[in-house]
Parts: structure tokens; sequence; C-alpha cells
């Protein structure tokens, strides 16, 4: 099952994934209160076992689009190739598309994750970059969602 819930109950499932060890804090992402983000989480007998927020933000690599950015895309260790990021990703996809058909996403794709992503259609743009304290990643897009 997915819904939409709250920046603050994403934060248990990106401090094991995204930031494990880290104090909370760094879970709290820039735009996550803003008008026009979501987030949505997916669940196993009722635990949040995943989640992926999406958020109104443009990218200088871009131009002429709406522009969404992914941000916080987490499955638990536990849940990981069963299907569940997939899932999260085309809910997110289809929930942009039907506020605006003309929107693109992108995101700062973790290196280790750029074949999933690959697998839905994204492409790469530009060359790889640290993420300082994280890893490497680099921008990945889609400009047609659906």
């Amino acid at each position: 099952m997915i819904r939409e819930i709250t920046a603050e109950e994403t934060y248990s499932i990106r401090q094991p994934v995204l930031r494990p060890g880290r104090p909370i804090l760094e879970c709290q992402f820039s735009g996550d209160q803003d008008e026009g983000t979501f987030h949505l989480s997916i669940f196993q007998n009722s635990n949040i076992i995943g989640v992926a927020s999406f958020m109104k933000n443009s990218n200088p690599f871009f131009k002429n689009h709406t522009q969404y950015q992914l941000r916080g895309m987490a499955i638990l260790a536990e849940f990981k190739n069963m299907g569940y990021g997939s899932l999260l990703l085309k809910e997110g996809e289809k929930k942009i598309d039907l506020v605006n058909k003309d929107a693109m996403l992108w995101f700062n794709a973790r290196i280790t994750a750029v074949d999933f992503y690959k697998k839905h259609g994204y492409e790469c743009i530009g060359k790889p970059f640290e993420v300082p304290g994280v890893c490497e990643h680099i921008v990945m897009f889609k400009d047609h969602l659906n």
C-alpha cells in the first residue's frame, strides 16, 4: 500500500538507509516543507518500509520545463530488490503527471542506484560528483513521465 505521509514520517526510513549512524537532523532536506512537495511511503503490515519525496525544484541543467526533484528515496535493506522502489517511483511519476503533463523529474542518484533508474527510463547528465559525507552521485532525469 502506498500513501502520502509528512516529511517527518520519512525520517525513520531515511536515517538507516541514507544517513546510517548520523543525527536525525541530517534527514531533514531542504524543500521538505515547500508547497508542491509530497512524500510517499510504502507499507507492509502497517509498517513503513520505503519512502520517496518529490519536490517542485529546478536544476540549471534543464530549461523550459516544470521540474520536480526526487529526494530521499529509501527502502529498508531487508525489502530491497522486491519491487517496492519501482512502485514508489511509478506512483510519484503518476502524481506529478496528473498535476502537469509536461513536467520532468530529475535527481542526484547514488552511483550504486544508476542501473535501477535506467531500467525506468532515466538518463544520466553531467559528471559524477561527491556529496560530502555520503557518496558519489550523478544527475539523472526523465523528460516525459507517462
